[in-house]
């Protein structure tokens, strides 16, 4: 999965449109781009604070998509500890209907996950209405499997499939899991060897 090259605070390819770009959330000024975009595409209601908790919080992960200097995209995420590991989650993806099908929603998800790797996530979830099929498809061909199925998950009464995508661990992270391995595995055989020495103390 690779995403469009990027630098830090914008990408560009270029389509049938014209050139697209992407960039990084900035700040404030561009919350109401964000807003205005989500509102006007997505069932569920947000207020500002929704918007506010992630943007303020990871505003490394999300992204917008101009043509030129029109923004029709975008793509807000954020990423935490869940249980015992981090997790990315995907909590919008909106791409203006006049440019769908170029693969925009991909590469807007593609920079953010690119994001989560970096901050060590291990998996990346998000949830689906199911009847959305275009969403579906674009999730399942970036790797992503059904979880679960969510029963009335949204305000109007649609199921949501959970999606999950499973990330390749970095050096780091693998060198952490296998040294967790072996604590554990030595915990278990000093209780197997705690358990002999007990019983053969009772033998006497």
């Amino acid at each position: 999965m690779t995403p469009p090259a990027a630098e830090e605070d914008s990408a560009a390819s270029t389509s049938g449109s014209g050139t697209i770009t992407f960039r990084q959330y900035k700040d404030e000024t561009d919350l109401p781009t964000v807003m205005h975009l989500i509102d006007n595409e997505l069932s569920e209601p947000y207020t500002v604070f929704t918007y506010r908790y992630f943007l303020h919080q990871w505003p490394k992960l999300c992204y917008l998509a101009f043509d030129g200097d029109k923004p029709f995209g975008t793509v807000v995420c954020k990423m935490d500890m869940h249980r015992d590991h981090m997790r990315g989650y995907v909590a919008m993806l909106v791409v203006d209907k006049t440019y769908r099908g170029k693969g925009v929603g991909s590469d807007l998800v593609k920079l953010a996950i690119t994001q989560m790797i970096e901050g060590g996530c291990e998996e990346v979830v998000l949830e689906a209405e199911v009847c959305n099929i275009g969403a579906l498809r674009l999730y399942q061909g970036l790797g992503f499997i059904r979880d679960k199925r969510l029963h009335r998950y949204y305000l109007n009464g649609v199921d949501a499939y959970r999606l999950k995508l499973l990330l390749p661990l970095t050096p780091e992270q693998e060198a952490a899991l296998a040294l967790k391995q072996q604590q554990q595995q030595q915990q278990q055989q000093d209780a197997l060897d705690t358990a002999a020495t007990t019983q053969l103390q009772a033998c006497h």
